[in-house]
């Protein structure tokens, strides 16, 4: 992959990547095959191992390959979040990552809970820990743009990445604007809707787009997310349907149909708010 970003912090970043929630087995080192070099992971996903198995066994070299993953709530806090890192590192049997995160910006949804001051604490840890070498960008995901300011007022560091829920038919064009003034690059989680597009006047919409550029509709979402300055992290258990996604580079969305996508009305939100919608699970060996 030719394609970068560059991150607030000067560490280069390829524009689309490889999610592995839900993963199916032994799909990571078909992904870095058919020439993904972006994998995203995380404590809660269960699927760190089978990341570092597949970057074993895909024989690229460990430094062409860039890992993101994250840490859970229940594993918040400046010793927690230490640990934290120490035990995804032993389950890929790395000796750092390039990006990490911080999964989520709250434990409950009650308005008593102390998240601010738990947030700060988890990124004074990620702040040391990129010090030590152990990450070397560090970020949040699922953070708006009222759990971003708290950490950019009361830290010195400003996040390089927020990993947020975007596709067409959900954009958060507000969090979008927040994160342009603030240099913020936004990573789109569930860029292709989780299927939930198939039954929405979304898939109607880009299927018309798509018709046009002779591409598929998987591909005029991807590319969308591109031009909007977003890096998407699509899903594929075949070799084929991971190339068809990362083959987004040849083509450009015109201006007018750009418009026409972000004029979909929104109905496609997949029903996780940060602030009100706690995931009760648990990370690995939680």
């Amino acid at each position: 992959m030719q394609h970068e970003y560059i991150l607030n912090d000067g560490n280069r970043i390829p524009c689309i990547g490889y999610g592995t929630w839900k993963l199916a087995e032994n799909v990571v080192e078909t992904a870095l095959k058919a020439g993904y070099r972006l994998i995203d992971t995380a404590s809660l996903y269960g699927s760190e191992e089978a990341v570092g198995e597949g970057v074993r066994k895909s024989g690229i070299k460990r430094d062409e390959i860039f890992i993101s993953t994250k840490l859970w709530t229940d594993e918040m806090g400046y010793e927690e979040a230490k640990q934290a890192l120490q035990r995804s590192l032993k389950r890929m049997q790395m000796d750092y990552v390039d990006l990490y995160l911080i999964h989520w910006p709250r434990m409950t949804a009650s308005p008593e809970e102390n998240w601010k001051e738990r947030d700060l604490e988890t990124w004074r840890a990620m702040e040391d820990m990129k010090k030590e070498g152990l990450v070397k960008s560090i970020g949040v995901s699922n953070f708006l743009p009222h759990h971003l300011e708290n950490l950019i007022r009361n830290s010195s560091t400003v996040p390089a990445v927020d990993q947020l829920e975007m596709h067409a038919g959900y954009y958060q064009e507000y969090t979008l604007q927040y994160l342009k003034e603030h240099n913020i690059l936004p990573m789109a989680w569930g860029p292709l809707g989780r299927g939930k597009a198939e039954y929405t006047p979304v898939l109607s919409v880009l299927q018309k787009v798509a018709d046009r550029y002779g591409k598929s509709v998987q591909q005029i979402a991807l590319r969308y997310l591109l031009q909007r300055g977003a890096l998407p992290l699509p899903k594929a258990n075949s070799e084929a349907h991971m190339r068809e996604n990362l083959d987004v580079f040849g083509f450009e969305i015109t201006q007018e149909d750009m418009s026409v996508i972000s004029c979909i009305p929104m109905g496609t939100w997949l029903g996780e708010h940060p602030d009100l919608a706690i995931p009760q699970k648990k990370s690995q060996d939680k």
